[in-house]
């Protein structure tokens, strides 16, 4: 613990006024000092700081604090690191911490200066090396992209680095992992390859990734190991460079690659950091979520990808609170962020990430894909598997969704699924066929398009019913629908479940939120019949009415009249009477 003591004499050195100018252009305004807010975007300028009072207010967000708070929201810093990089900046001390346990890790004191030591010999050797410069080249890389990220090349040789330290058997090249020692001899941990910086929060060097010119040279990507100053499980790639994109945008993209982040950054995808050739880490989530209110993990969609986001998944549980989102996004397959950026550009990058999968789908998604849910053993199964991360989750509200779909799922009454998952906090829930059909309320928060889509997950065989034609195309969403009513139709039996038939396809994301919305709101046939119905009305009048527009436009008086009589009697379509009888098979 840092004494109370210690910390009221800090804040009476410190100014916040230069803490927060040296981050964010202030100007004076009366007495205090006003500029844009760094915790949310806005245009006019909210975000006050008073020198007499020593604190900050944003009028727009209500964030609000002293130095040691500013820093901690700002930089995402934790509360001892906040202090001590104050501290150091008005030459204070930090007091030693009371010792309790195992004895903390020494830090050598000079591991910092010897890796930005490195970092600079790496930067030089990059530009000697053609090879290097061509291959970085070849991947798309600008020289002024290079030089955001402090991109360097490690030379071949054994002992390199000899001639960026005039001691080469200085001990702390070994602590910082740029030399290995073995058998009294010493040679380059990092030889012959492109060399990514990894900083700390403060901007500082704390290892390296590097990664090999060509397969034959070796392993493909070699880290820095464990030091003093690095640890793998808590450090991101190019949190620093990406922290001021991640708080414009008040989200964080997580991907697996340090040329991912790179090229992404390149191509005006600014908010993305990296995990260190490690699974993620529960203190990973913590970082983010300290960092912007939704994190997205971005991965290749095969096998591997799943098995990495379900990971990340169960790390991901308990860190979850109100206002805070974690989302999961995979990319087709054959393609990782920095091909997928390249082919399809920033705007394809962001309509992705705009269709991420909430982290409620995806676990849903996956567990039921993990039991057959037509026998009582597959349904037992259902609540087995999610039974441990439903329980670990902090979010009330979310729980209880999570309650009721698995409820749904398994055929069994939600406070008979809240009792097995051992929720305690839910109250007695009613059944989906009670609370699902009361959905008039929320109809103005959904569009016509998306209830329809919802009719489909549950009974895509209402497809073969649909006309086309009937349905309009004047909006992206209509132009789905469309897209999604065609593709089944075309094959020889309904797909189940409905995304099963769209893998392969870009609609997927669309067909996923569909049957995610079935599920996190317990809706069946019967319940979702009336919705599809009205929905069916409103596209097919907006078509005619589309029709009568065109018309008028064109003073084609021709069959003017008929149109504007079908217009005033447009009726759904009798397939409407299948979704809740016999031709479907409810979820």
């Amino acid at each position: 613990m840092i004494p109370d003591a210690f910390k009221q004499d800090l804040l009476n050195r410190v100014d916040i006024v230069d803490v927060v100018s040296a981050r964010v252009q202030l100007r004076k305004s009366g007495a205090n000092w006003i500029g844009l807010c760094p915790f949310h975007g806005e245009k006019t300028p909210s975000f006050s700081v008073s020198q007499a009072k020593q604190f900050y207010h944003c009028f727009g967000c209500g964030a609000h604090g002293n130095a040691i708070g500013f820093l901690m929201a700002y930089a995402g810093l934790g509360y001892v690191e906040a202090v001590k990089e104050l501290a150091e900046s008005v030459g204070m001390k930090l007091p030693e911490p009371e010792r309790r346990g195992a004895m903390p890790r020494a830090v050598g004191p000079d591991l910092f200066a010897v890796l930005e030591r490195a970092a600079r010999f790496y930067r030089e050797q990059l530009k000697a090396s053609p090879r290097a410069i061509d291959y970085l080249k070849s991947r798309g890389l600008t020289g002024a992209t290079a030089a955001r990220f402090g991109i360097g090349y490690a030379p071949g040789g054994w002992q390199a680095l000899a001639g960026a330290f005039e001691r080469y058997d200085d001990k702390a090249l070994v602590a910082a992992g740029l030399v290995i020692e073995n058998d009294g001899k010493r040679y380059d941990r990092f030889r012959e390859r492109v060399m990514f910086p990894i900083l700390d929060q403060r901007g500082r060097v704390v290892g390296f990734g590097g990664r090999v010119l060509a397969a034959e040279d070796g392993p493909k990507y070699l880290n820095s190991p464990e030091t003093p100053v690095f640890e793998k499980g808590r450090e991101l790639y190019g949190l620093p460079q990406a922290r001021e994109a991640i708080r414009a945008a008040n989200r964080v993209v997580v991907v697996e690659g340090y040329m991912d982040v790179v090229m992404l950054a390149q191509h005006g995808v600014a908010n993305v950091v990296a995990t260190l050739g490690t699974a993620t880490t529960p203190a990973h989530v913590q970082k983010l979520l300290k960092q912007a209110d939704e994190v997205v993990f971005c991965f290749d969609g095969d096998a591997a990808g799943r098995r990495a986001a379900w990971h990340a998944l169960e790390v991901s549980v308990e860190a979850l609170a109100d206002r805070k989102a974690v989302r999961f996004l995979f990319l087709p397959d054959g393609h990782d962020p920095d091909s997928f950026v390249r082919e399809f550009g920033s705007a394809g990058v962001a309509t992705r990430i705009a269709e991420a999968e909430p982290l409620s789908a995806f676990l849903l998604r996956e567990l039921r894909s993990r039991c057959d849910l037509a026998t009582p053993e597959g349904q037992s199964k259902l609540i087995a598997e999610a039974k441990p991360l439903v329980k670990r989750i902090g979010v009330p509200g979310l729980r209880l969704q999570l309650v009721k779909a698995l409820a749904a799922a398994a055929a069994m009454e939600p406070a008979e699924a809240a009792r097995l998952l051992e929720i305690r906090d839910v109250g007695v829930v009613q059944p989906p066929s009670r609370f699902a059909p009361a959905l008039a309320d929320r109809r103005p928060m959904v569009s016509n398009e998306e209830w329809v889509l919802r009719a489909l997950a549950v009974t895509p065989e209402l497809a073969r019913s649909l006309h086309v034609e009937d349905l309009p195309h004047d909006t992206p969403e209509a132009i789905t629908l469309r897209a999604v009513v065609e593709r089944i139709v075309t094959l020889p039996a309904p797909p189940r479940p409905l995304s099963s038939a769209f893998e392969d396809s870009p609609l997927l994301p669309a067909v996923r939120k569909a049957e995610a919305d079935v599920l996190l709101l317990g809706f069946d046939a019967a319940a979702l019949r009336p919705e599809f119905e009205g929905a069916l009305r409103k596209l097919e009048a907006r078509v005619k009415s589309l029709e009568i527009k065109e018309m008028l436009a064109r003073r084609q008086t021709e069959g003017l009249v008929e149109r504007l009589r079908e217009h005033k009697g447009v009726s759904a379509p009798a397939a409407a009477g299948n979704l809740a009888g016999g031709g479907g098979r409810p979820i």
